[in-house]
């Protein structure tokens, strides 16, 4: 697939992890702050769309942290539903391509290997958030939605689960991947995300140097799905070496 110019690229959550990351990839593209386009309000993001010329918003913003989201459903509820539709309905106003990052944690977490068209049903409030994000994402012809999994290129915790599944990798591995999903024009859902294993695989994998405890999921207060590891066979035919320039335009 043949590289484009990121002028005209809107990245929403910037100074977040995975916006931070795409900044080094991407650095032609906007990274405006909140107060600049905060998703929450609808008048700013259209103030700041009339100072520009764009195509293309990669919507990253969200409030991620299973626990403060089962803490403070109201703020998950403006800034991944509302925010989300938001800038939905700014797409399409501009007539700009949307791209939403989305979470595997939209699946119940029951069986693994979850492909694109697979039942949703969360097992938390972020998970419930996220999803409600993506209905909204849904009505928009122009708008791909991509589910994945990505922590900190350093595994920022001494314990980890022995018994979650994912598909996670680090934000740098995560950011790769997303660049060429950003610059063609895929609309529909696609899954991004390595290969099945345990989060303290995961985490081992980051540095094996470290002595990273393993802990169960029932350590926690907080209800995660046990296995929300992404079927990715998609992103790999559709993005590898044998996709090519036919991408563009496909419906995944």
């Amino acid at each position: 697939m043949s590289e484009v110019n990121s002028n005209g690229i809107v990245v929403t959550g910037g100074t977040g992890l995975l916006g931070r990351e795409l900044r080094t990839l991407m650095p032609e593209a906007s990274y405006p702050s909140h107060d600049a386009f905060d998703v929450t309000d609808p008048e700013c993001l259209d103030g700041y769309l009339r100072h520009g010329r764009y195509r293309t918003i990669v919507h990253a913003a969200a409030f991620t942290s299973p626990p403060r989201v089962q803490a403070e459903p109201a703020t998950a509820l403006q800034v991944n539903i509302v925010g989300t539709a938001n800038v939905v309905q700014l797409c399409m106003t501009y007539d700009l391509r949307l791209v939403y990052i989305s979470t595997d944690y939209v699946f119940r977490g029951d069986k693994g290997y979850y492909r694109e068209e697979d039942d949703l049903y969360p097992v938390n409030t972020y998970g419930w958030s996220k999803l409600g994000g993506e209905c909204a994402a849904r009505l928009y012809s122009r708008a791909l939605i991509v589910r994945t999994s990505f922590g900190p290129n350093v595994f920022p915790f001494a314990t980890a689960f022995v018994d979650q599944w994912t598909s996670r990798e680090c934000v740098r591995e995560i950011a790769a991947k997303l660049i060429p999903v950003i610059h063609h024009e895929m609309v529909g859902v696609i899954h991004v995300g390595g290969p099945r294993r345990t989060v303290y695989e995961y985490a081992c994998s980051l540095d094996s140097r470290r002595q990273i405890r393993p802990i169960s999921i029932h350590d926690i207060g907080c209800v995660i799905p046990r296995d929300a590891s992404l079927d990715c066979h998609r992103f790999t035919s559709l993005v590898g070496d044998k996709a090519g320039a036919s991408t563009n335009g496909a419906e995944l």
